[in-house]
C-alpha cells in the first residue's frame, strides 16, 4: 500500500491513471503526449505505477499498451474507508457540540 500512495502522490501519475480510465490500452507515446513528456520521463512514471501494481503493460510488436490494474486501488480505498468512518464520527460530534453550544 505504501507504493500505491507513493505513486498517487505525483500529479502526473494521477493524470496518467485518469487518462487510462477514460482510454484503456493507450500506448506509451499516446500517454506521454498530453503531458509534454519525452519517452524516458514517461517511462519513469510508468515504472513507478507498475511497481505499485496500478498498471500493466502489454507489448505487441513495437507498441506497448498500458492498462489499469484495480486491486491496489481497491486496497487503498478500503484503508481510507476505515478512516473515513472515524472522521465522520468525529465531525458529527463536533457539529453536535457546536449546535449545543449555540443553544445556551
Amino acid at each position: 500500500m505504501d507504493r500505491t500512495f507513493w505513486a498517487l502522490a505525483d500529479p502526473t501519475r494521477r493524470g496518467i491513471l485518469l487518462q487510462l480510465m477514460d482510454e484503456p490500452g493507450l500506448s506509451v507515446s499516446e500517454l506521454a503526449r498530453p503531458f509534454s513528456l519525452k519517452l524516458p520521463g514517461m517511462m519513469k512514471h510508468l515504472d513507478v505505477l507498475s511497481d505499485a501494481g496500478l498498471i500493466t503493460r502489454t507489448k505487441t510488436g513495437r507498441t506497448v499498451s498500458v492498462h489499469l490494474a484495480v486491486a491496489p486501488m481497491q486496497e487503498a480505498m478500503a484503508w481510507l474507508n476505515r478512516y473515513e468512518r472515524l472522521w465522520t464520527v468525529s465531525l458529527d460530534r463536533l457539529v453536535t457540540l457546536v449546535e449545543e453550544g449555540g443553544e445556551r
